[in-house]
């Protein structure tokens, strides 16, 4: 990962043609959200469900709060006026949940203190959740999401693993661009973390 200067003079580039401002300048921000896109109605239980449990996993520590956070080179900075409703650790979260409740697979996220026990333990390490200005600061980012995912048996010391990643470039160097970027970025790869905990996930006899 690059380095990245201290959170406490972290500069907040604007959107505006390039233009910088500190972080916290007496603006309201404005709140956004993501992980919408996985939103939907609760899938009907299959026959042979299998309970996965999701345990906690780190979050890229610069960007699990509610700031978005922006890498141009080896400098990071927050965009200004402008967070996430709730920390997007927290979002990212919920969109798992959702995603994995309006899939038809077998797989069924199994709550703490659920009644049954679950057959497998889920765990995902969001590695990467950042906005990357790779063609400079005008253009237009791409935002960049990479999850790892290990999902183990409860009764056994099998390990499978998987790397997702997904890279979606905004439509523009504004904000809602932006956001739009990291929606469908996060319906990507939890799209592929379900597809593939499906796959790997086999009922008990």
């Amino acid at each position: 990962m690059r380095h990245l200067a201290p959170i406490g003079v972290l500069a907040a580039c604007t959107l505006a043609l390039g233009g910088c401002a500190l972080l916290g300048g007496g603006k309201p921000a404005n709140l956004y959200r993501f992980g919408q896109s996985t939103v939907g109605d609760p899938a009907p239980a299959s026959a042979q469900s299998v309970g996965v449990f999701r345990a906690a996993g780190p979050f890229q520590r610069e960007s699990a709060g509610d700031r978005i956070l922006t890498v141009t080179g080896g400098k990071a900075a927050y965009i200004a006026e402008t967070r996430w409703v709730a920390p997007a650790s927290t979002l990212f979260n919920q969109a798992a949940t959702a995603a994995f409740d309006a899939d038809t697979g077998p797989v069924r996220l199994v709550s703490r203190g659920e009644p049954g026990q679950a057959s497998y333990v889920l765990r995902l390490e969001v590695r990467n959740f950042e906005t990357r200005y790779d063609q400079g600061p005008k253009a237009a980012p791409v935002v960049v999401v990479r999850v790892r995912a290990t999902l183990s048996p409860r009764q056994a010391q099998e390990v499978r693993e998987q790397m997702f990643e997904s890279q979606v470039r905004a439509d523009g160097n504004r904000v809602s661009g932006i956001v739009a970027a990291y929606d469908q970025a996060v319906t990507e790869v939890l799209g592929a973390v379900v597809t593939w905990t499906n796959a790997e996930a086999k009922p008990t006899a």
